[in-house]
């Protein structure tokens, strides 16, 4: 019985894996953005940090995350990212570096 949950668990994707770990982000993203929202004030400042991440989570959580577009995208925001910015335009641009990262690392294990 042992061997046969073995042979289980290692038939699972890594794409699934790496789904579930998307879905996982998203959901905790979600709450924390809800709750800063809720809170107003200078909370909207992680509100804007993590509603960004939201669409990232949601795309790679269906299936649908391109590495290499992601990369392209990482570089590019990396870039803009400078303390002549707003601190919504600040906190926005971090969000999506991170969740970018994130997910470049994560998706990257594998390949």
């Amino acid at each position: 019985m042992k061997l046969l949950n073995l042979l289980f668990e290692s038939s699972k994707s890594k794409k699934d894996d790496f789904e579930t770990f998307a879905d996982t982000r998203e959901a905790g993203a979600e709450k924390i953005a809800t709750t800063a929202h809720k809170k107003g004030g200078l909370a909207l400042l992680t509100w804007h940090h993590f509603k960004v991440k939201l669409p990232y989570y949601k795309k790679a959580a269906s299936g649908k995350f391109d590495l290499n577009t992601a990369k392209k995208e990482f570089d590019a925001t990396y870039k803009k990212i400078s303390t002549s910015m707003t601190q919504i335009e600040f906190q926005r641009e971090v969000g999506r570096l991170e969740v970018l990262g994130e997910l470049i690392i994560r998706e990257g294990r594998g390949k």
